[in-house]
């Protein structure tokens, strides 16, 4: 039984090692980098990240640095990823490191999740934690196998390019050969709303414009201004809104 765990984590090795992605975060053992690569990565495709995980980093090499930053400059540099509360909650996180270091729970810091602690756990710190987001968990789903933590890259790359949701790659899987699942399909586990009028675009548009400088809050969508000031993406001063310092 051993023998056929670890053929299985060798085989899914194996494939990594020649079908792997090369991806900038995977070239560090920084819990900052990898951290700014886990929070874009949230919702947001691999794609669109890589490019813009750089130039943060290329602005914001370090903890300290981030910390440095006002709310403004981190909110801007983040359009165009989505999701802006994601910007002030990595700002929050890296002030509370700054001041007080890695906390043995990574989930105290805002905008950290379990997987999120995870990732930073196994790619930073080398510990023996298998982080779990949906691609590892439908390839150990449909595999009936509990993979070690050092087949974490592998699995998400797996899961992402070959073992997808509804049209896998089985043919081409490396573990085709051992998997109960050969050929099974199966819906997403979650769909993302459509964004195209829906209220998120909504709060997208005003924030583009508050972006470019301070706007009269009568001249923008009242609902959209409120749920960003709830958020803390803009503040409402003597009839202008803007964003935070």
């Amino acid at each position: 039984m051993l023998a056929e765990v670890e053929a299985m984590d060798a085989a899914l090795l194996a494939w990594f090692q020649d079908s792997g992605r090369d991806l900038p975060w995977r070239r560090t053992r920084d819990p900052y980098a990898i951290l700014v690569s886990e929070v874009m990565l949230q919702q947001t495709q691999v794609e669109r990240v890589m490019p813009r995980y750089s130039r943060w980093l290329q602005r914001w090499p370090t903890v300290d640095a981030l910390a440095a930053a006002s709310p403004a400059e981190v909110i801007v540099e983040w359009q165009g990823l989505g999701y802006n509360r994601r910007a002030l909650a990595l700002h929050r996180a890296a002030a509370k490191v700054a001041e007080h270091g890695w906390p043995a729970d990574l989930t105290v810091l805002p905008g950290v999740g379990p997987y999120t602690a995870a990732a930073i756990r196994n790619f930073a710190f080398e510990e023996d934690v298998l982080p779990r987001d949906v691609n590892v968990e439908r390839v150990e789903r449909r595999t009936r196998h509990s993979f070690a933590a050092a087949s974490a890259q592998a699995l998400m790359d797996l899961g992402a390019t070959i073992c997808l949701a509804r049209v896998p790659r089985c043919a081409t899987c490396p573990l085709h050969a051992a998997c109960p699942s050969y050929g099974t399909r199966e819906e997403p586990v979650r769909k993302q709303s459509r964004f195209e009028g829906s209220f998120r675009q909504r709060r997208a548009a005003v924030l583009r414009l508050v972006v470019g400088g301070p706007r009269v809050s009568a001249e923008l969508d009242e609902d959209a201004v409120c749920s960003l000031a709830r958020d803390g993406l803009v503040v409402i001063d003597d009839g202008l809104v803007r964003l935070p310092a």
